[in-house]
């Protein structure tokens, strides 16, 4: 089964890898992760999507991950009220006669045309990875040459929130 984890960690050298290090030994595949700063100094939030066998697994998983020395907090996001988006640049086969057919067919995603070459455009769309999916979909049959993909990233909706207060955190207590 799929599930959403967010890691809030200190932005250090080599967190990423102490994390992906502990996935990789526990035989989790990881399905996209994603990493950036936060509000506040010193802080990144790492969004991960993991396919996970049981609820035993995925609690073993934030178990496992919030033994690291830099990471501040885990938190399975998968089942609670969240906003999470994907950005996907997808470079299409097209010539005149197809541009428009193409572009009437992005339109309703939102999706927006960032360049445009003689043999093809490149496609910038953001959404849910059901909407991604669909796009993707309709857009085989002309011929997809590259697709690049950031991963999801996602937070908790409206004024739920994953860590109260940080700036009282240290190592040292």
């Amino acid at each position: 089964m799929r599930r959403i984890v967010t890691a809030t960690v200190r932005n250090q050298s080599g967190v990423l890898n102490r994390v992906t290090g502990v996935l990789a030994k526990r035989q989790f595949n990881i399905d996209s992760i994603t990493v950036g700063r936060t509000e506040m100094e010193g802080i990144s939030k790492m969004t991960f999507v993991v396919h996970v066998e049981d609820d035993r697994q995925a609690e073993q998983l934030t178990k496992q991950l919030n033994k690291l020395i830099d990471v501040i907090k885990v938190s399975d996001i998968t089942d609670q009220a969240i906003v999470a988006r994907e950005l996907v640049l997808i470079k299409v086969l097209s010539n005149a006669q197809t541009r428009s057919e193409i572009g009437g067919i992005v339109e309703p995603f939102r999706a927006s045309i960032i360049d445009v070459s003689r043999e093809s455009i490149t496609i910038q769309v953001t959404g849910d990875t059901e909407k991604i999916e669909a796009l993707i979909d309709l857009l085989k049959p002309y011929g997809i040459k590259e697709i690049a993909r950031t991963g999801l990233t996602a937070f908790l909706r409206g004024s739920q929130k994953e860590v109260t207060n940080l700036s009282s955190y240290s190592l040292l207590k």
